[in-house]
């Protein structure tokens, strides 16, 4: 992760809970008084206005991460953010009692290594002194809508890391701060509470439910955010600013801004004191009706703010100066410089109640017709993309363990991990997965996980030399999922390494293009293997274009170990049988052992789903639909759909078609229906032999629109599930909320916009139930998705918009690329599960993390040395069905990061929904663990060291922290939902 100017030597004492040292970075001075400690003193008969000089840095939006941090493009939008913390650093130097605070590390991180030594100590001081406060601290202020868990906490990581190695204790944020975001997610708030966080800030929330908690004094409240965790484990306490993060009317002092400033000397024109403290006053008091303490915040900066610092110090020291003057005359009102901290200290000393949330605040509306609902799918390309970057990354980063320091140096040069870690960070960004960027920022961001993953595929094969013990080339094929890899096109006889990043054996289905038409394929120990060759699909032709030439697809389903690969040999037979043929007549069923599925032969589309094992068979139709963007001229509102916004112009979906045109494949290996609707809308119904889920492969785009109509298109799956206006989806691929149509928990909803109203975010699964059915769909990207009818489940795949939403972004969401001139094709997957309500979970929870941590293929052509090793697992056994290895990184020379993770909620299933115990010395087939310390979260802190501020709800006693004991040093026991972090100190054997 983030290196530093003197990377920490860890210091390792074998004690007996293992090891200690590290979180606490450099040693500060007992004279630091930072934190809570160097907190303004406020006034207990008084109304203490909280001032909190901020400036809100987007780790890429209009400009490019690079562009903002220089100041460049400047035509586009005037932000440079190194000269923001020049600027501010040298206002804080000329007057102790003024405050600043940082959130972004990814900007703070490029500007330090700048910086001379001397300044660092000056910037160090300022730290030690709480003069500047750093506040979030992860690399970027993440999404919280198209995010994985997994990745969040690795940005999250990666910050916080660097502020602890820098700056120590006083480095170490103390509060969230996600002021920008477009909705919030129940588990980043469950995350934050996990990192150790006191509280948390954010600035957008839905017009309705803010207008409710105004009248009930409720924008303050404590959030439980995990239904599975012993309170108050995820409890966090949770602020809602009161002017999103802008300075109130009239008061904004930035270069950028127009306001007046305050016009002190009554001997010249203007004398503006008495109006301005007048006005602040107003302002203050009438706050104050709607917030439950004698304490507000103002938040005084915004977008880009403090280039130059001047202005906005000036008149905030005056404004301080006189309001506080107006007490000699009787004025109740105090006015401060403060931190989020600070304020948060003065909420926790009131010792109030506080209202008690436990659902999230999805979806986010900023008016009646304006639901930012859009952005949930918005870019699907680039989601899919930030996606499997993040697989590469988990298994780029456990080989950096498994094969030891030649990974990073070997046989294939020098190959690192932090170019794609930082990459990855970057991407968390609420305007990068998230798909509110301009084009060219879009670009970017893929730019950089596609260099990130260049480093990392050096890595990698130095890391698979060392294991297997042959540095013969390894050929990486990244576009599979369009049939074509050069290698296997044009080879006679190769091998497939197959890597697997799940602590589990996995059974996973390799199609590769070919031009043969028969192969001989055998796996590690040399036994043939059932493999099929079927012919490359029209779709499959249409969206490769001239990137590759296979004919046919060779199909055989693999097995690879647990955090470990296996190695398959695959040659051609000169006179084998032909391909499979296609059969054009629409076919009554496909089934395997384990499912089937019929088809009405009138349409073509799915009529059925049945599982064998269970015995249960429900109706399922399945179409894709589009709706038409609203343009905005419209008598009731003049929004238009958008990159944030979705707003259909009807509340019913057009049908692109009622039939489809089918031809079926039917294998040993797999059977397959592909079906076309229209030229820029097709799928492949899909079911291999060993697969419990049946496999929904869409291609969509691109979109006409020579009809000057904006799209935004669906797919929808009837069924004859009894919903009774329940759905389910899952929060950022880890808990699952219950949702209901036209409701929410928490305020009586007026209901305005049917369709994008009732949209949720959907990060890798929704489903739908009744007492004896659920249909569960994992998908492989986030998407936004609803059930508006009963027994319905529809999701968005690709949108396609003519107009801007006036957002900010200044641009209409029209993707083309040089491939796609016509506008881009995007190619995804849905897997459907059949199962019983109380076991559904046995199912789903394993299917979610195969698609989000995939197997990694490596090819290599011609015949291995014979002495290569061609099956390897890093485990010296396969992990209970509820354990999730979530990381193995490197940390420094000897340590490596470990997380474990109960991937089950408390009441999901019978059987795995227990306690489970892990012996961390038994993990590792080729580390020996020598020592064992464990964290928080975010690895920032000592997990025995971390205390946070505790808050008693409204309704109920303050829940009191239980502690759990392990049954020994090395055994860990995980229950639901629980994540684990852990510094190990290990030898390679």
């Amino acid at each position: 992760m983030a290196a530093t100017s003197q990377q920490l030597a860890v210091a390792f004492l074998l004690i007996l809970n293992g090891v200690l040292s590290f979180p606490i970075g450099q040693e500060t001075k007992q004279t630091a008084t930072c934190g809570y400690e160097s907190c303004h003193a406020t006034k207990p008969d008084m109304l203490n206005v909280h001032l909190v000089p901020h400036t809100h840095d987007d780790v890429g939006w209009l400009k490019t991460v690079d562009q903002y941090f220089y100041g460049d493009r400047n035509d586009i939008q005037h932000a440079g953010v190194q000269y923001i913390l020049d600027s501010v650093v040298d206002q804080l130097l000329k007057n102790p009692d003024r405050r600043f605070i940082y959130v972004e590390t990814a900007f703070f991180y490029r500007w330090w290594k700048q910086q001379s030594s001397s300044m660092q100590q000056t910037v160090k001081q300022l730290v030690n002194e709480g003069r500047l406060e750093f506040v979030n601290g992860g690399w970027c202020m993440s999404d919280e809508a198209t995010t994985h868990y997994s990745a969040v906490i690795d940005q999250m990581t990666m910050g916080l890391r660097f502020l602890n190695e820098t700056f120590g204790p006083c480095g170490r944020p103390r509060v969230a701060w996600h002021i920008d975001p477009f909705g919030h997610a129940r588990e980043h708030a469950s995350m934050f509470a996990q990192m150790g966080y006191d509280g948390f800030f954010f600035g957008r929330v839905d017009y309705q439910d803010r207008t409710r908690r105004m009248m009930d004094k409720e924008q303050e409240l404590l959030w439980r955010a995990s239904d599975s965790l012993t309170p108050p484990t995820a409890d966090l306490f949770t602020g809602i600013l009161p002017n999103g993060y802008n300075p109130p009317e009239g008061f904004c002092w930035d270069q950028s801004c127009d306001d007046p400033p305050i016009r002190d000397d009554p001997d010249l024109e203007d004398y503006n004191v008495d109006d301005v403290v007048r006005r602040f006053l107003i302002i203050a008091n009438s706050q104050a009706m709607v917030y439950k303490t004698n304490h507000i915040i103002m938040t005084m900066g915004s977008d880009f703010q403090y280039e130059n610092a001047n202005p906005w110090y000036k008149n905030l020291d005056k404004l301080i100066h006189y309001v506080n003057a107006q007490q000699a005359n009787g004025s109740k009102v105090n006015v401060l410089y403060s931190t989020p901290s600070c304020y948060l200290q003065e909420l926790h000393r009131a010792n109030l109640t506080w209202a008690l949330k436990t659902d999230d605040f999805f979806p986010y509306a900023d008016d009646a017709h304006d639901l930012w609902t859009g952005y949930f799918t918005s870019r699907p390309a680039l989601k899919r993309y930030e996606r499997i970057s993040n697989s590469n990354l988990q298994t780029c980063n456990q080989l950096e363990v498994l094969g030891g320091p030649v990974s990073r140096n070997g046989p294939f040069g020098k190959g690192d991990s932090e170019t794609m870690k930082k990459a990855m960070a970057v991407a968390q960004h609420h305007d990068a997965v998230s798909g509110t960027e301009k084009q060219h920022v879009a670009n970017d961001y893929a730019r950089r996980l596609a260099n990130g993953w260049q480093h990392c595929q050096v890595l990698v094969s130095n890391s698979l030399a060392a294991l297997s013990g042959s540095s013969a080339e390894r050929i990486y094929c990244d576009n599979l999922n369009i049939s074509v890899c050069p290698l296997t096109e044009s080879s006679k006889k190769f091998s497939v390494n197959v890597y697997n990043p799940l602590a589990r054996p996995v059974i996973w289905p390799v199609r590769l293009p070919v031009n043969g038409t028969a192969y001989a394929v055998s796996d590690a120990n040399g036994k043939s293997v059932d493999s099929q060759v079927v012919p490359v699909s029209a779709a499959t032709r249409e969206v490769r274009r001239n990137r590759g030439l296979a004919v046919n697809e060779l199909v055989f389903q693999v097995q690879a170990p647990p955090l470990g690969y296996t190695t398959y040999s695959v040659s051609l037979l000169q006179d084998g049988p032909p391909p499979a043929s296609t059969q054009h007549r629409i076919p009554t069923a496909i089934q395997n052992k384990f499912l089937r599925v019929t088809f009405d032969p009138d349409t073509g589309l799915l009529s059925s789903l049945s599982n064998l094992e269970t015995k249960q068979t429900i109706k399922l139709t399945q179409n894709f639909y589009w709706y038409n963007a609203s343009d905005g001229n419209n008598s009731v509102s003049n929004q238009p759909s958008g990159a944030y916004i979705f707003r259909p112009n009807s509340s019913t979906p057009f049908i692109i078609s009622k039939t489809a045109k089918t031809e079926t494949i039917q294998t040993p290996v797999v059977q397959e229906v592909r079906q076309w609707f229209a030229p820029w809308v097709s799928q492949v119904v899909r079911l291999y032999t060993e697969s419990r889920a049946l496999e929904l492969e869409w291609t969509v785009g691109p979109l006409p629109i020579d009809d000057d109509l904006g799209k935004e298109v669906i797919t929808r799956l009837d069924t004859s599930i009894q919903t009774s206006q329940y759905f389910y989806t899952d929060s950022n691929g880890r808990e699952v909320l219950q949702r209901k149509t036209d409701f929410r928990p928490t305020w009586h909803l007026k209901q305005s916009e049917p369709i994008a109203g009732n949209y949720y975010p959907i990060n890798s699964r929704a489903f739908i139930k009744d007492d004896v059915d659920q249909l569960t769909v994992v998908t492989d990207r986030s998407q936004g998705g609803g059930s508006i009818h009963n027994g319905s489940l529809e999701i968005m795949l690709h949108r396609r918009l003519l107009y801007d939403d006036v957002r900010g972004v200044a641009e209409p969401l029209n993707e083309t690329s040089k491939i796609f001139p016509e506008g881009l094709v995007v190619r995804g997957r849905l897997l459907l599960s059949l199962d019983r309500p109380p076991s559904a979970a046995d199912a789903h929870r394993p299917l979610a993390q195969e698609v989000v941590l995939q197997p990694l293929l490596t090819f290599t052509d011609g015949d291995l040395h014979p002495n290569t090793q061609l099956e390897f697992s890093g485990l010296q056994a396969t992990l209970p069905p509820a354990v999730h290895l979530l990381t193995l990184t490197q940390w420094d020379k000897d340590s490596v990061l470990l997380r474990l993770e109960h991937q089950f909620q408390s009441w999901e299933s019978k059987v795995n929904s227990q306690p489970v115990t892990v012996n961390l010395q038994k993990l590792f087939s080729t580390l020996d663990i020598l020592g064992v310390s464990e964290l928080n979260l975010s690895a920032n802190q000592w997990k025995d060291e971390m205390t946070r501020y505790y808050w008693t709800p409204q309704t109920e006693e303050r829940p009191l922290l239980k502690t759990f004991e392990d049954p020994s040093v090395w055994e860990v026991t995980l229950r639901p939902m629980e994540i684990r972090t852990f510094l190990l100190r290990v030898s390679l054997r």
